[in-house]
């Protein structure tokens, strides 16, 4: 599975990339919603996509809502999981409304995101 992470968090970003990848995870990371939409351009690109993308809601510049609306924009069957460290039922529906597969709180089971990941995956086929 290809995944994109993007968080303002880099230890974060760094243990998601870590574990997963030993679990035969292709796992990219993004500091921000700019970055991530870039290498969401530079994949479509390649001729390539990531099956999921899981993304913090909260990061400072470009929102996640705010990526997620431009993700929606270049590539709407990408499925996206939200990560809020937040339980904000308004975030959580305005993201489902923008298109979100699903949102999760963190801090997250790795067990259980892998089972949500790979649920959305298999929903995009």
């Amino acid at each position: 599975m290809r995944a994109l992470f993007v968080d303002d968090e880099v230890e974060f970003l760094e243990l998601m990339h870590k574990r997963l990848s030993r679990r035969g995870m292709d796992v990219v990371t993004a500091p921000d919603g700019q970055t991530a939409l870039n290498l969401l351009d530079q994949a479509m690109q390649a001729g390539q996509t990531f099956e999921i993308v899981v993304m913090d809601v909260r990061m400072p510049g470009m929102d996640g809502l705010e990526t997620l609306r431009h993700m929606k924009e270049k590539a709407p069957k990408i499925p996206v999981i939200l990560l809020t460290g937040h339980a904000c039922m308004g975030v959580a529906v305005q993201g489902l409304d923008l298109g979100a597969y699903d949102y999760m709180l963190k801090p997250v089971a790795i067990s259980e995101l892998i089972i949500k990941m790979e649920e959305a995956a298999r929903s995009a086929m």
